[in-house]
C-alpha cells in the first residue's frame, strides 16, 4: 500500500470535502482517503495497481482534482499548486466584483421599481451575465454532482438562484398566466443575483484571508539546492579508496541537478551553502549550522567521518561528503513528510463540520420538495403556482452565503486587531480549538530565550591598571576573529569597542584551533595566549603554573556551571588573567509571559534540544516545573502526541525548523516572527515580535475571536432554523401568513449584513 498526500483543486466549501472523501472512499483499490478542506491536501492510501492519474480522473468527473509530481524534490509539484491557487485566487476576485457591480442596479429596482415593466426587463438583461457568466461555475459544479449523486453548496446556490430566475423569466415574458388566475405577478432578479454577489464575496474574502501565505512544505523543499557541485574521480579511480586516500586532485568538479545525485557520490559543499543530502565527511572540516535539527545556535564541527544532514548549512569552511542517502530517504525528507501529514489530519471541530456539511444541502433540498408536494397535494393544481413559490422561498432563505462569511469574516477582523498587537492569526481551525487549550507547551532557545550566545559574567585576575584590562580585552578580540567557533561571535560582539579603541592591537602570527577545547595563539612579540574551557587549560598548564587561582574561584566556577553557563578562561604567557561565563539570555517578558500563562489556568512545559541541566536552570527562573530536555524533532512531536493521546488540547510555541514537525502536530501552533520562515508558515497564529509576552495575549485574542465566529454561526444558522419552516408555510394554517420569496431574499441577505456586522464588532472590544 502507498500513502500519500495530494493538493485538491476544486473545493468550495466543507461540503466539498465530504465529497472528494466519499468519492475516493469508493473507488477501488484506495484504502483510506482524508480530505482537509483548511490546507486543501487529501492523505490517500491506496494500492500500487493505481497511480495519481487514476484517482485524479475518478475526482475530475465531478469537478475536482488531484495535483501530482514525480519529481523527487517537489519542485514541480509546488508550483503546479502556487499557480493553480493564484489562477483560482484571480478568478474569484473578477467574479465577485463583477457580480456586485452589476447585481446593485437589479436590487435597486427590485426594491423599489417593482411594478415598472421596462425595470423587469432591464433585471432579466442585467442578471443573464451575473448567472450565467460569472455565476456559470455554480451550475457547472451542481450539475456534475448531481450526475454522480453528490451535493454541496454549489447545489443549494444552483437551484435556488436557477428556480428564482426561471420563475421570473416566465413572469416577465407570460405575466398574463398569473394574473388571470388572480395572482400578483413578482420577479425576483434581484434574489438570485444577490445570492450570487454575496456567496462570491464570502468566497473572495476566504480566499484574501489564505492567498500570499506559502506554504511549510514549500519552505522545507527550499532548504535543499537545486543544484550540487559532484566531485567525480579520473581514470575510474576505486570509491572504496576515498575515505582513506582521498586525494582532490584526482577528481574534476561537475554542476548537476540534486534529483541526479545517487547513492556513493562524492558532493563539494562551500561555505553559506546547504547540505543537499545526508552522508559523511571524508576531506575537509567546518562548522556546520545544525538548528533544525536541534534548534540551539551554536554551529557544530564537522570533520571526517562526522554524518551530515541535508537541509543544514555549511558556515566558514568547505569539505567533501559521501552521500549515503537521497531523496525521499533524507532526514529532511522524512520531516516534510511528517509535517506534510500532520498538517493534513484533522482536528475533532473540522470532522463535525464536515459531517453538518455533509447533510446540510440534502436536508434543504428535501424540505424544499416536501414543501413543494404538500402544497400540490394540499391545495391541488389551484396551488400549484403557490407551491413553486413556497419551494423558491424555502432554497432562498437556505442559501449558505451567510454560513460562507461566518468564519473568514471574522478570522479578518480577528487578523486585523491581532496586527495591531503584534499577532498574526492565520486560520478558523486553531481559533475554534485555542479557547479549549490546557496545556501550553514552549520551546526554549529563541522563543524564552534570545538565541544569541553571549557574555554574561567576567571575572579578572590583573595587577595593573583598567588600561591593562582593555588591553587584554582587544587582544581576545584580536584572537577570536581567527576562529570559526560560533562563540567566538560572543567575544566578538563583547570586546569589539575596547579593540577599536586600543592604538596598540596585537597581530596574531600564529593561531590553532583545538577542536572542542579552545584556541591558541602567538602575536610579533613571542607572547603566547589560551583561550578556552577550564578543563583544558588546567589540563595544557598543569605541569608549568599552579592552580590556587582556580582552586579559589571553585565556588563561583560552581555558581555559573549550576545557571547552565559555560565557563572560557583567557591565559597569557601561562598566566590566568580571565574568566567569562557565557549563556542565551532569557527574553526580558519571558518570565511575566509564562507568569500569564500560569494566571489564566494553563498547564506550562518547556521543552529543548539542549541538556538537562541548561533546560533545568532555565526553567527555574521562569518557574517552570515540567521540563522535557535533549529532543530531537520527531521527540518533539511525539511528546505533543503523547499528550492529546491523554485527551489534552496542547498548543506548541516554538521558532525554529526543529519545532516545525511539533508545530504541526499540535491543535494550537504559534511562531515567533524572528525565527525560521518554517516555523512561522506552519504555525497557525505567528507573534511577529517574538515577545513571549503575547503568548497570553494571543489566547486572548482567540477567545474573542472564536466567540465572534460562534456568534456568527448561530445568527447563520438560526435564520435557516427558524426561516425555513416559516418559508414552508408551517405559520399558513394558523393566520394565513405565507414567506414571499422576495422577503426570503431580503432575509438571506439580512443574515449577511448581520454575521458582518458582528464580526466587525470584534474591533472595539478590550484584549
Amino acid at each position: 500500500m502507498i500513502k500519500e498526500a495530494f493538493p485538491v483543486t476544486g473545493m468550495n466549501c466543507a461540503a466539498c470535502a465530504s465529497s472528494v472523501e466519499s468519492i475516493l472512499s469508493h473507488t477501488k483499490g484506495v484504502q483510506q482517503a482524508e480530505v482537509n478542506f483548511a490546507t486543501e491536501l487529501v492523505w490517500i492510501e491506496y494500492e500500487e495497481t493505481l497511480s495519481p492519474q487514476n484517482l485524479h480522473e475518478a475526482l475530475n468527473k465531478v469537478g475536482y482534482g488531484l495535483l501530482w509530481s514525480d519529481d523527487r524534490t517537489g519542485d514541480e509539484l509546488a508550483e503546479a499548486q502556487k499557480k493553480a491557487k493564484a489562477k483560482y485566487y484571480q478568478q474569484v476576485k473578477i467574479r465577485t466584483i463583477a457580480s456586485v457591480l452589476l447585481s446593485l442596479p437589479v436590487f435597486i429596482i427590485g426594491m423599489g421599481f417593482t411594478d415598472w415593466r421596462f425595470g423587469q426587463w432591464i433585471s432579466l438583461v442585467i442578471s443573464i451575465p451575473v448567472l450565467f457568466y460569472f455565476g456559470r461555475h455554480f451550475y457547472v459544479n451542481a450539475w456534475k454532482q448531481a450526475r454522480h449523486g453528490q451535493s454541496n453548496m454549489d447545489t443549494l446556490v444552483a437551484l435556488s438562484t436557477g428556480i428564482a430566475f426561471l420563475f421570473s423569466f416566465f413572469n416577465t415574458l407570460f405575466p398574463q398566466v398569473l394574473l388571470s388566475r388572480g395572482y400578483e405577478v413578482h420577479v425576483y432578479y434581484e434574489a438570485a443575483v444577490v445570492i450570487i454577489a454575496f456567496v462570491s464575496l464570502g468566497k473572495w474574502l476566504e480566499e484574501h484571508a489564505k492567498f500570499n501565505t506559502s506554504t511549510a512544505l514549500n519552505k522545507l523543499m527550499g532548504l535543499q539546492p537545486k543544484n550540487v557541485h559532484l566531485w567525480m574521480a579520473k581514470n575510474g579511480l576505486d570509491k572504496s579508496l576515498l575515505s582513506n586516500n582521498f586525494d582532490v586532485q584526482q577528481g574534476e568538479e561537475q554542476v548537476v541537478p540534486l534529483k541526479w545525485v545517487k547513492e556513493g557520490q562524492i558532493i563539494i559543499v562551500r561555505p553559506g551553502e546547504y547540505v543537499p543530502v545526508d552522508g559523511k565527511v571524508i576531506f575537509g572540516e567546518s562548522y556546520v549550522d545544525e538548528s533544525m535539527i536541534t534548534g540551539e545556535p551554536l554551529g557544530v564541527l564537522k570533520k571526517k567521518e562526522e554524518r551530515v544532514l541535508a537541509g543544514t548549512i555549511n558556515q566558514k569552511g568547505s569539505f567533501y561528503f559521501i552521500a549515503e542517502k537521497v531523496g525521499k530517504q533524507t532526514y529532511l525528507s522524512k520531516i516534510i513528510s511528517r509535517v506534510q501529514q500532520a498538517q493534513g489530519s484533522k482536528a475533532p471541530v473540522q470532522k463535525l463540520v464536515d459531517r453538518i456539511a455533509g447533510i446540510f444541502v440534502p436536508v434543504v433540498l428535501g424540505i424544499a420538495v416536501l414543501s413543494l408536494v404538500t402544497w400540490i397535494v394540499i391545495g391541488g393544481q389551484a396551488m400549484v403556482t403557490q407551491a413553486v413559490l413556497v419551494a423558491v422561498a424555502v432554497l432562498v432563505i437556505a442559501c449558505p452565503c451567510a454560513l460562507g462569511l461566518a468564519t473568514p469574516t471574522a478570522i479578518m477582523v480577528g487578523i486585523g486587531k491581532g496586527a495591531e498587537h503584534q499577532i498574526l492569526i492565520k486560520d478558523a481551525q486553531s481559533l475554534e480549538l485555542a479557547h479549549k487549550v490546557d496545556t501550553v507547551v514552549l520551546d526554549k532557545t529563541g522563543t524564552l530565550t534570545q538565541g544569541k550566545p553571549a557574555i554574561t559574567n567576567e571575572r579578572w585576575f590583573l595587577d595593573g591598571s583598567e588600561k591593562e584590562q582593555s588591553s587584554i580585552a582587544s587582544i581576545i578580540w584580536a584572537i577570536e576573529n581567527q576562529s570559526e567557533h560560533p562563540l567566538a561571535e560572543a567575544f566578538l560582539a563583547y570586546f569589539e569597542s575596547d579593540y577599536m579603541a586600543n592604538e596598540d592591537n596585537i597581530r596574531v602570527i600564529r593561531f590553532e584551533s583545538i577542536t572542542g577545547k579552545g584556541v591558541q595563539a602567538e602575536d610579533q612579540e613571542g607572547n603566547s595566549y589560551a583561550l578556552g574551557s577550564v578543563s583544558y587549560l588546567q589540563n595544557r598548564y598543569k605541569n608549568s603554573w599552579n592552580t590556587k587561582i582556580i582552586t579559589a574561584q571553585d565556588d563561583l566556577l560552581r555558581q555559573w556551571e549550576s545557571q547552565a553557563k559555560t565557563v572560557i578562561g583567557f591565559v597569557m604567557n601561562e598566566k590566568l588573567r580571565a574568566y567569562f561565563a557565557l549563556s542565551d539570555p532569557l527574553k526580558a517578558t519571558a518570565k511575566s509571559g509564562v507568569d500569564a500563562l500560569f494566571r489564566q489556568g494553563l498547564r506550562v512545559i518547556m521543552l529543548s534540544g539542549d541538556s538537562a541541566m541548561t533546560a533545568k536552570a532555565v526553567a527555574k527562573k521562569l518557574g517552570i516545573v515540567e521540563i522535557w530536555a535533549q529532543m530531537l524533532p520527531e521527540q518533539k512531536a511525539q511528546k505533543i502526541r503523547d499528550l492529546q493521546a491523554e485527551e489534552h488540547i496542547v498548543a506548541m510555541i516554538g521558532d525554529g525548523i526543529n519545532d516545525s514537525e511539533a508545530l504541526a502536530a499540535a491543535d494550537v501552533s504559534m511562531a515567533m516572527g524572528k525565527g525560521s520562515d518554517i516555523a512561522m508558515d506552519v504555525a497557525k497564529v505567528t507573534l511577529i515580535s517574538s515577545d513571549p509576552g503575547l503568548v497570553a495575549k494571543a489566547f486572548k485574542l482567540s477567545h474573542l475571536t472564536v466567540r465572534g465566529i460562534c456568534q456568527n454561526l448561530f445568527w447563520a444558522f438560526i435564520y435557516n432554523v427558524v426561516g425555513i419552516p416559516i418559508a414552508a408555510g408551517v405559520l399558513y394554517p394558523f393566520n394565513g401568513f405565507l414567506l414571499d420569496p422576495m422577503i426570503a431574499g431580503a432575509a438571506m441577505a439580512f443574515s449577511s449584513v448581520s454575521v458582518v456586522m458582528n464580526s466587525l464588532l470584534l474591533k472595539i472590544k478590550p484584549l
